[in-house]
């Protein structure tokens, strides 16, 4: 007969904490990270760990605090937030892009205690954090500001000791902040019992090179971040780079012959647009996985013909990482249909496409993509209202609508508050962007539904053009007619320089729609 507690702990898995310590042991000698003018040891980041830690335990932080990161990409701060989790404490990131509100928002909501600022590049927003921040007791900064405590300088004058994973897997690891597209932004919380489940899903479905070169663009702070210790279990470098800047991409790809990175689409279409492109030597890529916001099948060919058959595309949301992946394989010209999906379920997600009463829908039929997994968030922070709403039934409802086809692969057709309703049809924003890309001077599309005293709504289409191009409205709406039907067409054309971007990349159609639904009753999402 087995013991109750043995039963409870038997299946028990590491923290990622003890997994990222375990990587950081294997390879001492090996390059952890490398940036612009400097590099870090594996040794010398599970040292820095030890030491940082250290010195947090010296600046007052105490077990089950929350602390709050404010940084662009940089080795210290993820290994501050590895030195944190360690200690007990819960860690939330601060999108670097994210307005003084949303910061401020989000460190009372997150009842975060202490603050770490990179002062290189945060030092303004870092001393009005330190001065406005709700309920902050201690500020760390990584290196010398007239505000707060050197975190780094502290962690060098700490003696040698050795990391520790103090937490229980009960206690809380992190709290992820949506990217607010559709309202304010909620804090998805998970215990330090899940955090684990992403990273080994990550190093099973994803198909990573034999020795990771992983260049890191966009913030570590979010999906970047989630390459960062399967990089490192697979005994890989991080290059990081402070932003995205292409001719700086192209170089060091070329220079330090990068095998792997991660862009989102609108990163992929300035490269494709950039003159360096061609002229640039990508013989050493050989992942390049894309998300956060779907990609145009058309522009997407064009990346497989100039850069190479090295595309994946990845997809989950802020409550549950990864959910599904389209391999490289998928990718082949031969069945295009495949491009307009975001791939198949990862080993260890289940999903269901459920319809308003928790039913699954008829074969090829659209439905709400519903998860459940080992990582998918414990609950929102603090919202029991939206826990509820997002759990119901015993899943997380993603707010994605899809179709499944009879091999497994999921094609979203839209989020459901992205749903255009006019003369009584429903029309996907997605279905119609697809069709105006496939346009060769169109660059960039956003489509959404406006108020119109006819049609409920009109759907209407805001289009970037490429360089000299010279496409009218007429020609794309015939285009759309041509290729969906009329009742898909965009009543409306808007041609714009570019098209208005959230922090991680996403086209911002909320701020698209304000001037259309200003003083309205109803506000799309």
């Amino acid at each position: 007969m087995t013991h109750p507690d043995l039963h409870d702990t038997i299946h028990e898995a590491p923290t990622s904490v003890s997994l990222a310590l375990r990587a950081l042991r294997r390879h001492p000698e090996r390059v952890a990270f490398q940036w612009d003018g400097g590099a870090l040891t594996y040794a010398g980041a599970l040292d820095l760990i030890a030491r940082q830690q250290a010195a947090l335990s010296a600046a007052g932080a105490r077990r089950g605090e929350c602390m709050a990161l404010l940084s662009a990409n940089r080795a210290e701060v993820w290994c501050a937030g590895v030195a944190a989790q360690g200690l007990g404490l819960a860690v939330t990131w601060l999108h670097p892009m994210g307005s003084l509100n949303d910061h401020l928002d989000q460190i009372a909501d997150a009842g975060a205690t202490l603050l770490v600022v990179d002062v290189p590049g945060y030092r303004d927003r870092g001393g009005e954090l330190a001065t406005r921040a709700e309920g902050v007791r201690t500020t760390l900064t990584l290196g010398p500001a007239e505000f707060g405590q050197d975190l780094l300088a502290a962690a060098a004058a700490a003696g040698s000791a050795a990391p520790r994973d103090l937490a229980g897997l009960d206690d809380l690891a992190i709290l992820n902040y949506t990217g607010g597209t559709t309202g304010k932004s909620k804090g998805a919380q998970r215990r330090h019992r899940t955090t684990v489940g992403a990273v080994t899903s990550i190093l099973a479905d994803f198909e990573f090179p034999h020795d990771p070169r992983f260049l890191a663009v966009a913030p570590i702070t979010h999906v970047a971040g989630s390459k960062v210790l399967p990089t490192l279990l697979a005994g890989g470098t991080v290059h990081l780079m402070r932003g995205f800047d292409p001719d700086r991409v192209l170089a060091t790809i070329a220079a330090q012959r990068i095998n792997m990175t991660l862009f989102v689409p609108t990163m992929i279409y300035v490269l494709l647009d950039h003159p360096a492109l061609d002229r640039t030597d990508l013989s050493s890529m050989e992942l390049l996985l894309y998300g956060a916001s779907p990609m145009s099948p058309t522009r997407l060919v064009e990346g497989l013909e100039r850069i190479g058959p090295v595309f994946s595309q990845l997809y989950g949301q802020t409550e549950c990482y990864p959910i599904s992946v389209l391999r490289r394989a998928d990718h082949d010209a031969a069945r295009p249909e495949l491009f307009a999906s975001c791939g198949s379920p990862v080993a260890s997600a289940r999903i269901r496409l459920l319809d308003a009463d928790l039913q699954e829908v008829a074969p090829g039929e659209p439905g709400e993509i519903c998860v459940r997994a080992p990582y998918v968030m414990d609950a929102y922070w603090k919202r029991p209202d939206l826990t509820a709403e997002a759990l119901r039934g015993g899943w997380l409802h993603t707010g994605d609508v899809a179709r499944m086809d009879d091999r497994g692969y999921l094609y979203i057709v839209d989020r459901t508050k992205d749903l255009i309703v006019t003369g009584g049809f429903n029309v996907y924003p997605r279905e119609v962007e697809d069709a105006l890309t496939t346009h060769a001077e169109v660059a960039m599309a956003a489509v959404i539904g406006v108020p119109d005293p006819k049609w409920g709504e009109a759907v209407t289409a805001m289009v970037v053009r490429k360089a000299g191009a010279t496409v009218d409205a007429d020609t794309l709406i015939a285009r759309v007619k041509a290729l969906k039907g009329a009742q898909q067409a965009p009543k409306r054309i808007e041609f714009v320089d570019a098209l208005p971007l959230t922090a991680v990349g996403k086209v911002d159609k909320k701020a698209l729609r304000a001037t259309f639904w200003a003083g309205q009753q109803r506000m799309v999402g």
